[in-house]
């Protein structure tokens, strides 16, 4: 007689992929996108009916819940705390697709369609897209995924999101990796992630402490300890056991995180180092390094005295 009853891992969670971003990113297409690949697309569904309908058992396809700005009772807040909501949900597998795009390329766009902004409709498209990028900061910060579409052609932001969010293993897994400031906690939807403030510190030398973990000079001194080396081989025999196994399971997407104190030297260092390891194994892999993306933003300066 089979142990049937013993071995069955029980229902799969229900899959969420929130999708939201600036006006013009490419939202509608991305919600199609997922409609092919057997989601079921919801589009601006008021916030606060949402929770309704994740309310009890929700058997069927997955599900695609697209957000912006023109969704009826819209707030920063409101979306945030939906996002956090969903992150701490049981029997729920939920992702946050922020779809980001340069304010150029944005009022490119606008102008090209000769569409007026839904957040200046009777002022100039420059005003309506920097003030949502202004209201939409923190949304993007609390994204598990994110797809920066500037530079992509829509063939190519189909294939993107193929490989993110095919179902059932339909296609390879997609590696994200994440490097990021300890101060400012875990990016959300993080798989697992790595301690990095064991390792020397570029900070503490005056001619690398502009400088980031992309930086040849930086990524020299960080690999003079002599616990990179091992360190990095671990990770990369973590990743040959754990990455197919969760691709076998019909996962199609996996986030890896690498903190430090400021996420500007040593977890940059070790998160480009793992990229090239794993591409070199054929994974697709992404980077994000949050804290350099703030930066570049003219995010408010570091405080003196804070180590990277």
């Amino acid at each position: 007689m089979s142990n049937a009853a013993e071995t069955d891992p029980g229902p799969r969670p229900q899959r969420i992929v929130l999708v939201t971003g600036a006006s013009g990113a490419g939202r509608s297409t991305a919600l199609n996108v997922l409609e092919d690949l057997g989601f079921e697309a919801i589009d601006n569904l008021p916030i606060s009916l949402i929770p309704r309908l994740l309310d009890g058992p929700m058997p069927g396809p997955s599900l695609a819940l697209g957000v912006d700005i023109r969704t009826r009772d819209f707030s920063a807040r409101a979306l945030a705390d939906l996002i956090r909501a969903l992150a701490a949900a049981p029997g729920l597998e939920a992702d946050v697709l922020y779809l980001d795009c340069r304010p150029e390329v944005l009022l490119r766009r606008f102008s090209e369609t000769r569409r007026r902004h839904p957040m200046a409709p009777a002022e100039s498209p420059a005003e309506g897209v920097a003030r949502e990028l202004d209201i939409l900061g923190p949304i993007r910060e609390l994204a598990s995924s994110l797809i920066d579409t500037s530079d992509l052609t829509i063939h190519e932001f189909r294939a993107e999101m193929t490989a993110r969010f095919a179902p059932g293993g339909a296609a390879p897994l997609a590696v994200s990796l994440h490097s990021f400031s300890y101060k400012r906690g875990l990016p959300l939807g993080l798989d697992m992630a790595f301690d990095c403030r064991f390792l020397r510190n570029p900070y503490w030398n005056p001619t690398l402490r502009a400088l980031d973990g992309r930086d040849p000079a930086v990524v020299a001194h960080v690999a003079d300890d002599p616990r990179f080396a091992a360190f990095l081989d671990r990770i990369s025999d973590l990743a040959a056991l754990v990455l197919p196994a969760h691709r076998d399971e019909g996962r199609s997407h996996i986030s890896i995180g690498f903190g430090c104190t400021g996420g500007q030297h040593r977890s940059v260092a070790v998160a480009e180092a793992v990229a090239k390891r794993l591409a070199a194994t054929e994974w697709q892999v992404s980077i994000r390094h949050r804290e350099l993306e703030r930066r570049a933003q003219g995010a408010p300066a570091r405080r003196a005295g804070t180590g990277a």
